[in-house]
Parts: structure tokens; sequence; C-alpha cells
């Protein structure tokens, strides 16, 4: 009987952190957030390299560091190969949404007119898209696989909104910088506030499915949406 009340302690300590790893997640988050806000104010490199190179370092590098050193296996979980085709297919149906929302506003807000646009025969295009999906990967790792998955298992008392809304705020401070280095001041408010209802609704979706992948393709979806508009 001992021994198998030890080899049962023994699995469950793979996948849940311990009191001890808890305390670790809030400095790891601060760290991350500092040396993020010093990289982007500092330097400024290409486009592909933040979205890559940069990304890899600062949001990549936090979350392995994490799961190196508390054994949590929750994180990568989230990337499970099983969930990947329900995944995409989620992701697809709720980029899906977001692009076509936000098509909407910015029809309303500009006064155009909807004009077809030969967007998938364009290299342009398809290396944006590896862009936005790299995008989509990083932060998604970082924000809900990483941030949002230790915070619904640290905090199971709390509501889904408390949790829901610390994530979004999350992420939001994470984006700070890139907004103040692409917007006047006046446009700062705003972009940040559209941030936060996507990242909300980025964590309402990760808490229903758990699923990385559905994030991954609804981030690099709007992202080229916003890009399209934008440009």
């Amino acid at each position: 009987m001992p021994s198998q009340v030890k080899k049962t302690r023994s699995s469950s300590s793979t996948s849940f952190p311990t009191a001890d790893s808890h305390l670790v997640f809030f400095p790891i988050v601060v760290l991350t957030l500092v040396l993020w806000f010093v990289y982007r104010m500092l330097f400024s490199f290409p486009v592909w390299f933040d979205e890559s190179v940069g990304k890899a370092l600062f949001f990549g590098l936090p979350a392995w560091f994490f799961v190196i050193i508390t054994n949590y296996k929750a994180i990568s979980e989230t990337f499970s190969l099983k969930k990947l085709y329900s995944g995409l297919l989620l992701g697809l149906a709720v980029g899906g949404v977001y692009g076509f929302v936000t098509s909407l506003l910015s029809i309303w807000q500009t006064g155009s007119t909807v004009q077809a646009a030969w967007l998938f025969t364009s290299s342009t295009f398809w290396f944006e898209f590896f862009l936005a999906l790299l995008t989509g990967f990083w932060e998604t790792l970082l924000f809900y696989s990483f941030f949002m998955t230790v915070v619904m298992d640290k905090y199971p008392q709390w509501s889904l909104t408390r949790k829901v809304v610390l994530v979004a705020i999350i992420f939001v401070l994470f984006h700070i910088p890139n907004t103040y280095l692409r917007f006047t001041s006046p446009e700062v408010i705003p972009q940040l506030l559209l941030l936060f209802l996507f990242g909300l609704g980025q964590a309402l979706l990760f808490a229903e499915r758990r699923n990385a992948y559905a994030l991954v393709l609804s981030h690099a979806i709007w992202g080229m949406v916003l890009l399209t508009h934008a440009g």
C-alpha cells in the first residue's frame, strides 16, 4: 500500500505544480515583461526578426524554463497532436468571425466599399501569413498555454471572469510598447482597448477548450485582417 500511494503521488506531480513552484510564476511574468519592454524600447529590428527570434527568446524561453523547473506538463498538453485537427477547424471558424467583424467595423469607419482582392495569389500575403502564424504561436504559448493554464490551476476558487480579465490585462501590458511605437497618442487608448477585447475573447476560448492550435490560427487570421485593412 505505501508503495502504491508513493507511485500515485509521483505520477500526479508531473502534471500539477506544487505550491512552491507556483511561487516562481509571477516573478517570471514580471521579469519577462520588463525584459520585453527593454527589448522593444532599445532595439528596432525587422518585423520578421521580432516575430521569430525575438519572441522565441522572450516568449518561448520563459515557458520552457517554467516547465523545466516545475515539471508542469499541462502547458505542453495544450499543444497535444490529438488536438490539432479540431483546433485548426475551431481556429478557422473563430478567426473567420474575428475577421468578418473587423472588416465590417473597418468598412463602417472608413466608408469604403467591398472590393475583390486576389490576396492568396500574392507571395507577400503568404509571407505575412507565415509571420502571423509565428506571432500567434509564441503569444498563445506565453499568454494562454503558460500564463492562463497556471492561473486556472493556481486560483481554482476564482471565477472565470476574474481569470480571463487577469490574463487579458497581462496580454495588453505586453503590447503597450509596440502600440506606442506604431500609433500616435490619440490612437493608443482605442488600440489598447481593442487588444484587451481580443485578449479577453482568446482567454475565454482557451478556458473552454484548452486547445492552443485554435488560438494560434484565430490569432493569425485576426492579425492578417488588421494588416489588410491597415494597409
